[in-house]
């Protein structure tokens, strides 16, 4: 038990009869009596019956209320020096002590009178008046103070008594005070950390970054000042401690007094105190610490979670409009183009998204309270960042096709004209001939060809690979181009059953003639080139 902390919920420390302990009308020297009771000293003092009966008692109350509980309840001495007063004197404080001294007493020592006249009249004033004075123990009456040192060792005497204790009053009141002063700080340090611990328990954690800034601001600075209040009262107890040890550290001789024990053992109980309470704070302080900061982490995600949503969602919807995919090969072009510009403009929205659920997820190894509310959040961006991708590569390809399907149909388109202009340039009386009709099979038969390679001699197959892009508007235009591949394919077979029936001719007879062997001219045989 801490009689210090005991003592300040009684109604008096030294400070509250500071004037009246300064007139030592009694003090509690630190001496012991041989079973260890604390002795009470009278010394003389002139005004000893004028001291008002409140001054007296508050005095005696507070001396009693000082040793420890265990030295009290073995009971008090008490010794009343009036060497140099009268048997009056004697008489007038032993009947104060008796009707108003508030501890349990032990002895009663009297320093009688030293004239021989008022020693005598104490002598039977003492045998006539004991059972006035209603004490219930000895009281034992001295002649001088060698008596007084066959009952009380002189170490535990004052050297007013021949004793060889030391003992400054003014000191004592300054140690009193100050230990009442440190143990009130310590008292008011403890209450300030559980009001400021109460307050932070109790706080709701704000929704917002700049509230959350705000709170962990102020809270830190509370600690801060709370922490150098708990260094202000550690340094007090300590030079406190040092002041109460001072004569032991001046001489090796020297001993404390059981009392000044006692404050030792109760300032290092107090510095215990300041300790624990110390540790149990900032054990406190860590965990709520950490907890706003993950909060001022959790707000930052937030935000930043919000921020990179609502652009990813802008992006998810501009991509969604993006349904065009093109009537030509320059449409087309400018569709990819849109689109690779609307990729590029995606790349960073998407890295802030990677990164910032990558931040949630190392939160949630950190342990972080929210954990129910960012692993969602995580799970949401990579969600939209795949769909965007997923998207992106599904626009590619279809604008990949619907390009390569223009390109088809333009090249067809062009085709066609070509064969319209081929056979269109075909002049008909060149082809009456048969090598004029042989040449122009050829030219046909070559251009003829190169539908091979345009991958336009197959139409169903062509409808298959482009049938995921074929809207009504591009349907209805590859179809005409398709038909018109088969007509000027059926022009182009025309013509070449024409021609063939040209080059199959036989030239007119000629009537026969005897030539002359050296002059007859060398005629080729007519060629006749059938198409494959």
């Amino acid at each position: 038990t801490d009689e210090i902390m005991q003592q300040e919920i009684r109604p008096l420390v030294a400070v509250d009869i500071i004037e009246q302990l300064h007139r030592q009308f009694a003090i509690l020297s630190g001496g012991r009596g041989k079973d260890g009771a604390p002795i009470i000293t009278f010394p003389e003092f002139a005004g000893f019956s004028e001291i008002p009966d409140e001054d007296f008692l508050n005095v005696v109350t507070y001396l009693t209320s000082i040793p420890s509980l265990e030295a009290a309840s073995i009971g008090f001495i008490i010794i009343i020096d009036r060497r140099r007063d009268k048997w009056s004197a004697v008489k007038a404080s032993l009947t104060r002590i008796a009707g108003a001294f508030p501890g349990n007493l032990q002895l009663v020592f009297v320093l009688r009178p030293s004239r021989f006249i008022q020693r005598a009249i104490a002598d039977i004033g003492i045998k006539l008046y004991r059972d006035d004075f209603k004490m219930k123990v000895p009281i034992i009456m001295l002649n001088s103070v060698s008596d007084l040192h066959g009952y009380i060792d002189k170490s535990q005497l004052t050297r007013e008594l021949g004793g060889t204790l030391e003992y400054g009053h003014s000191q004592w009141i300054h140690h009193r005070t100050a230990i009442e002063n440190f143990a009130m700080t310590v008292k008011t340090t403890a209450q300030m950390l559980q009001t400021f611990g109460t307050d932070l328990a109790e706080t709701e954690l704000p929704n917002d970054v700049q509230c959350t800034e705000e709170l962990l601001s102020a809270h830190t600075d509370h600690h801060s000042k709370l922490k150098d209040e708990l260094k202000l009262a550690v340094k007090q107890g300590a030079t406190l401690l040092t002041c109460i040890r001072e004569p032991v550290t001046r001489s090796a001789n020297s001993k404390l007094s059981p009392d000044e024990l006692e404050n030792v053992a109760t300032v290092e109980r107090l510095l215990a105190q300041l300790d624990e309470t110390e540790k149990a704070f900032d054990q406190f302080w860590t965990k709520h610490h950490l907890k706003l900061e993950q909060c001022l982490q959790l707000r930052h995600f937030e935000h930043d979670f919000r921020e990179v949503k609502l652009t990813l969602d802008n992006l998810m919807e501009a991509q969604s409009g993006f349904a065009d995919i093109g009537d030509s090969v320059t449409r087309v072009e400018h569709l990819l183009k849109e689109q690779k510009h609307l990729e590029e403009k995606g790349q960073e929205p998407l890295e802030k998204a990677q990164s910032l659920a990558l931040h949630g997820e190392q939160l949630i190894q950190n342990n972080h309270y929210a954990v129910d509310s960012i692993r969602p959040k995580c799970v949401e961006l990579r969600r939209i960042c795949d769909d965007f991708t997923n998207e992106t590569k599904k626009k590619y390809d279809i604008l990949g096709k619907s390009l390569e399907l223009h390109k088809q149909l333009d090249k067809a388109s062009q085709w066609c004209e070509a064969g319209i202009y081929l056979l269109a340039s075909q002049a008909v009386d060149k082809c009456q001939s048969q090598e004029g009709a042989e040449t122009a099979l050829v030219e046909i038969e070559k251009f003829l060809v190169t539908a091979k390679e345009h991958q336009l001699s197959n139409p169903k197959e062509f409808y298959n690979q482009f049938d995921m892009i074929l809207t009504p508007e591009i349907k209805a235009n590859a179809q005409r181009i398709v038909q018109k591949l088969e007509d000027v394919q059926e022009m182009f077979d025309k013509r070449q059953v024409s021609l063939k029936k040209l080059a199959a001719k036989q030239t007119r007879p000629v009537q026969p003639v005897a030539p002359h062997p050296e002059s007859s001219p060398k005629r080729a045989s007519p060629k006749i080139t059938r198409p494959a």
